[in-house]
């Protein structure tokens, strides 16, 4: 088998655009909750979110992800300085998480319940609405000729799609892969059906600190935007061509709750057999890891489900084991979220720190682990668990060594 590197990353986010910037402001603790500005919210529960603002360097039409998709792919690139895919037999391919269609489809029912095409537009609008666009614009911009690999696991998607190309790397099936994930579900259909469910914070008039995890008053989360795309190469590939590495994906777990749609299987069931099988392909002892970067969505179940989860695996030493939020600060990015919150951990760790949980205020007795609470943490050692949890009870976890 073949050890596998991250030698690029490349992020979109409610925190920045550039991995200096994003790093920064999450070592800083600063919120990214805010008034919602890209649609009149004032008819629903909440109101609040962690938009993108500014120039994301590609151009933002119809379907906000696949904009944000293609420009950090673009970033990825850049940092990686890879320069155009091997056209071998076991060359590049694309493997992303992406949220879904039915979030940017009001302009859509315009276009389609006209009798004619409207003034400006054309049949294009119509087949850009796959759940594959933003990866059929990402392979044709960077000449990758591979299959390509789409994730649809709600929350896991992109943890899902980073596991997935690890193992083609690892197997020696790519050279390389560009992994990740996209989303924007910041629309009136999207908040809409997340507020129809009770998912999401209605801390309107306090939006930095909305998102809390591991909080005794936490109500929900906060939606976020983005998406985050990797570089993943074959390590003995990276070290010839002199690249940088910034960590190296060592195992990837995943399994399904078979429990319900909106919550977790009570007892972490679904979540802990995907740490165990994430450590178990990785080679490591769960004695190991003395870092997880957690799904903490700061809903009321999630969060002391995952706790527990995290005590079975750990056992009397999970107390010893911090534990972070990256949703805290940028909120939950949906199918983007893993991805996101995998270079959140990577970015910080290369500077040698954990970055904060913020909003921790009230310890919860049911979620009784070392979270991180509001300021940051140096990094012990480089090994460290990230989980994905999605709606449905997917469920996914890598294990990544970066150094520290």
């Amino acid at each position: 088998m073949r050890r596998v590197a991250v030698t690029g990353m490349g992020i979109v986010s409610p925190l920045g655009t550039s991995l200096g910037e994003y790093r920064d402001r999450l070592l800083a603790g600063e919120p990214a909750g805010a008034p919602i500005t890209l649609f009149d919210p004032a008819a629903l529960s909440t109101r609040i979110a962690a938009e993108v603002r500014g120039d994301v360097g590609e151009r933002v039409e119809r379907d906000r992800k696949v904009a944000f998709g293609v420009a950090a792919a673009r970033l990825a690139m850049a940092d990686a300085q890879i320069q155009g895919a091997p056209l071998t037999p076991n060359g590049a391919g694309v493997s992303m998480g992406m949220g879904l269609e039915l979030f940017c489809m009001d302009d859509m029912v315009e276009f389609m319940g006209a009798e004619r095409i409207p003034a400006g537009r054309d049949a294009s609008t119509f087949l850009q609405t796959p759940s594959d666009t933003c990866i059929h614009r990402i392979a044709r911009e960077h000449g990758l000729r591979e299959p390509p690999m789409l994730h649809v696991s709600a929350c896991a998607a992109s943890t899902d799609a980073i596991g997935a190309a690890f193992r083609q790397v690892r197997s020696g099936r790519r050279r390389w892969m560009l992994a990740g994930g996209a989303d924007s579900m910041i629309n009136p259909l999207g908040v809409a059906g997340f507020c129809k469910i009770d998912a999401m914070t209605t801390r309107n008039g306090d939006p930095s600190r909305a998102s809390r995890p591991f909080d005794r008053d936490r109500d929900g989360f906060l939606l976020g935007e983005g998406a985050a795309v990797l570089v993943l190469e074959d390590l003995d590939d990276a070290l010839a061509r002199g690249a940088r590495i910034h960590a190296e994906i060592l195992g990837y777990g995943s399994s399904l709750d078979a429990h319900g749609i909106s919550e977790p299987h009570p007892e972490g069931e679904g979540a802990l057999l995907a740490m165990r099988r994430a450590l178990d392909s990785a080679g490591v002892g769960a004695g190991e890891v003395t870092h997880v970067n957690a799904h903490g969505t700061s809903t009321p179940k999630n969060d002391p489900v995952e706790t527990l989860a995290l005590r079975r695996l750990f056992g009397e030493r999970a107390g010893e084991v911090t534990v972070n939020a990256t949703k805290s600060m940028i909120g939950h990015l949906v199918s983007a979220s893993g991805a996101a919150e995998l270079v959140a951990h990577m970015a910080c760790a290369g500077a040698g720190w954990i970055h904060p949980t913020i909003n921790l205020e009230n310890p919860d007795p049911a979620c009784d682990l070392d979270y991180v609470p509001r300021v940051p943490r140096r990094m012990r050692s480089p090994l460290a668990l990230k989980n994905s949890f999605g709606f449905g009870g997917q469920n996914a976890s890598i294990v990544v060594r970066a150094p520290c």
